[in-house]
């Protein structure tokens, strides 16, 4: 039997691949006007937009990115470049090194205070606190032993690892070392610091008419049994991957990480001002020439005299104040003072001054 195919059929076959052909040529031309309108969005308006540097404790990282989405939703115009660092270490490089920033907020509000007033900044606004605590994991070394009264007998044991942040870049950990040299004067125990610190790096005491001074050189040089890390947050790694048994973090810090944590005496944990009298206590000298004395945790902020773009620095701190006072920052742990106090509210942009009382 011969079979025969009609030339109609033959032209059907033909037709459908010029039209495969039209729609793969329809198909690649869209692309490349969806990858020109992208590289127009990013070259010509992405580019274009306000680039608001904001520097900021490496503590506030967590609750500074929530800040960032939700101010760049109601403000597509700018862009949020945010910067961590240790807050000395921040305040340092505005001052050595002339970096510029439109906002900077930092874990201990007297470091505006100290080293910024008058010449690199007018004022700073308190808006939150926190506490000292003894973080760890179900994977650290004695977890399920450690408590209030014997986690500094836990931290001296041999194969015990415990970590801070460095002292000359970040509150974390100055105030590590107070808490410290805190818990001698709490639990009547002499040796604490020696045995903690004085044995395991370079750092030094002394005490004068029952004030104690701590000096930390430039390399603290931390033997095995201490890690020291610019940041706080830069502990947490070490935490989860078992490289570090404790570490002491900031009550938030544990909380935004998911982290067991050991609360410490009010007494010695930085974070009541009925305290205040036994704080100030302790001083720590940090390399090169500055000087911190124990205090409650206050986080500040404050718009330096550089900042490139003042007028969205002050929207950005508005907004900021705002999410604080509504409530909308408490899931991070560190409690908002409301209102915010400011150390000059003459000097203070007047689009703040609802926000804030002197």
């Amino acid at each position: 039997m011969t079979f025969y195919i009609h030339k109609s059929l033959c032209f059907s076959e033909h037709k459908g691949d010029r039209m495969s052909k039209k729609i793969g040529v329809c198909i690649a031309v869209v692309i490349v006007l969806l990858l020109m309108g992208a590289s127009y969005y990013y070259f010509f308006i992405r580019e274009s937009r306000t680039k608001l540097v904001v520097m900021h404790a490496g503590s506030l990282t967590l609750p500074f990115d929530y800040l960032e989405n939700r101010f760049e939703e109601n403000n597509l115009d700018v862009d949020v470049q945010m910067r961590s660092g240790g807050s000395a270490q921040l305040v340092r490089s505005i001052i050595d090194l002339n970096k510029k920033s439109d906002v900077l907020a930092v874990a201990d509000y007297s470091l505006i205070k100290n080293e910024l007033i008058p010449e690199y900044a007018s004022w700073y606004i308190n808006f939150a606190r926190d506490r000292m605590v003894l973080a760890y994991t179900d994977s650290s070394r004695y977890s399920s032993e450690v408590n209030e009264a014997n986690w500094y007998e836990i931290l001296e044991m041999d194969n015990v690892v415990f970590g801070f942040s460095n002292p000359n870049d970040d509150p974390c950990g100055y105030r590590a070392l107070m808490v410290i040299q805190l818990a001698e004067i709490y639990y009547n125990n002499s040796k604490i610091f020696d045995n903690l610190i004085v044995e395991n790096t370079y750092i030094t005491i002394s005490e004068s008419n029952g004030t104690y001074t701590i000096t930390c050189p430039e390399n603290i040089a931390p033997n095995q049994k201490v890690s020291v890390r610019t940041k706080s947050v830069d502990l947490i790694y070490l935490l989860q991957s078992n490289d570090l048994d404790y570490a002491f973090e900031y009550r938030s810090v544990a909380v935004q990480h998911n982290l067991k944590f050991l609360t410490l005496p009010e007494a010695i944990d930085l974070s009541n001002t009925s305290y205040e009298d036994t704080y100030k206590k302790v001083k720590v000298n940090r390399f090169p020439d500055q000087s911190s004395s124990g205090k409650p945790i206050v986080y500040g902020l404050t718009i330096p005299k550089n900042a490139e773009h003042r007028d969205t620095a002050i929207s950005f701190v508005k907004f900021l104040l705002e999410e604080y006072k509504n409530g909308k920052m408490d899931k991070f742990g560190q409690p908002a003072i409301v209102p915010a106090f400011v150390n000059n509210k003459t000097a203070l942009p007047e689009e703040l001054k609802d926000y804030v009382t002197e």
